[in-house]
């Protein structure tokens, strides 16, 4: 036999490996951080039954607030996707956040649930003067949602006087302290895990079944060849970035409904890292075109379950931020990896 012949003999045929390179690749997109997060719950759960003598993590109790805090996160993250996945960035949800709540209680004083649809339309006027200066100005999106952010956190801080406002009957808490029955009498869901799980849906059947969902995509695989083949890109980048907003003002008013109060100077501080930290996390591109929001979903209940936990372990104040930064920039690192495998193939 021939040298060319043994390799031939010693080769699987054609097209068969590349095939389950492909096949593999699929169930990992499918997959996600899935494994990641069922055994990062194993593991605080280990912990807290080694350190603590009882596995409290897992207890229905715990289980109800992991949900609640994974919940204002998803809805910001549900945003934070849209605008990621044209390739852009949004790092003034967290302001928009606080000046929502602060808006949302301040109307709650005098016009009872009016304070929802407030908070709604303070996040979307926010959301929509972004999206102009960003569509039609032409400003990269980090220098004027960072421009944003710190314009639309002294607005909160004016409308409050800066101080923070209180409501102890304010009318829409409900839907923090209320929830939703799964499988009566035995499941129930929180109020707030609910909202989330509907945005997340919505979004879904926006990205996934909707013309618009396409060219969101388009836009973020390459705006000059969207633009070339007849997409609107204003539209487009105005639509995610308004849904930026809206989301952020829906979660300045969960974030108000949780606390009967809001404070224009240390609500929503951070929340922009959370939310684009579940984005990435969730497999979701910065470079845009590529991503889920169900990955979304399950990159915000990682940082909802890490943080609970680091709580229950008894993790000083400290090393938490530390742990979140250090996630942060390990779901960036995990974004250029799968970045750098894409091109090989």
């Amino acid at each position: 036999m021939t040298e060319k012949g043994a390799l031939m003999a010693n080769t699987e045929p054609t097209g068969v490996v590349p095939l389950r390179r492909t096949r593999l690749k699929g169930w990992m997109r499918t997959v996600g951080m899935l494994p990641v997060l069922v055994i990062l719950c194993i593991l605080i759960q280990a912990g807290t039954l080694y350190f603590n003598g009882e596995g409290r993590f897992l207890s229905a109790q715990n289980l109800s607030i992991v949900l609640q805090q994974a919940a204002i996160n998803t809805v910001l993250g549900a945003g934070m996707t849209f605008v990621i996945l044209t390739g852009g960035i949004d790092l003034s949800v967290g302001s928009i956040l606080a000046a929502a709540a602060m808006t949302s209680v301040t109307a709650s004083l005098d016009y009872g649930s009016l304070g929802i649809p407030v908070a709604l339309l303070t996040g979307l006027l926010f959301g929509l003067l972004n999206g102009v200066l960003i569509a039609f100005v032409r400003l990269p999106p980090f220098i004027v949602t960072l421009g944003s952010m710190t314009a639309v956190r002294g607005i909160a801080r004016l409308w409050g006087n800066d101080t923070t406002v209180f409501n102890p009957e304010l009318p829409f808490a409900g839907i923090s302290s209320g929830s939703v029955p799964i499988v009566p009498g035995y499941v129930e869901l929180p109020g707030l895990a609910a909202i989330a799980l509907v945005v997340i849906g919505l979004s879904w059947f926006i990205l996934r079944r909707t013309v618009l969902g396409v060219r969101i995509y388009a836009v973020g695989g390459n705006p000059d060849a969207a633009r070339l083949s007849g997409i609107k890109v204003w539209v487009v980048l105005l639509f995610v970035y308004a849904a930026s907003g809206l989301l952020a003002g829906l979660g300045g008013a969960m974030s108000a409904a949780r606390l009967y109060a809001a404070n224009g100077l240390q609500l929503g501080q951070s929340y922009e890292l959370d939310a684009i930290a579940a984005v990435i996390l969730g497999g979701t591109s910065f470079v845009g075109g590529i991503g889920s929001i169900w990955g979304t979903l399950i990159g915000a209940l990682i940082i909802a379950v890490l943080s609970n936990g680091l709580i229950l372990l008894g993790v000083s104040d400290i090393w938490q931020l530390i742990v979140k930064g250090l996630v942060i920039i390990g779901a960036v690192a995990l974004d250029r990896y799968r970045l750098r495998g894409s091109a090989r193939t």
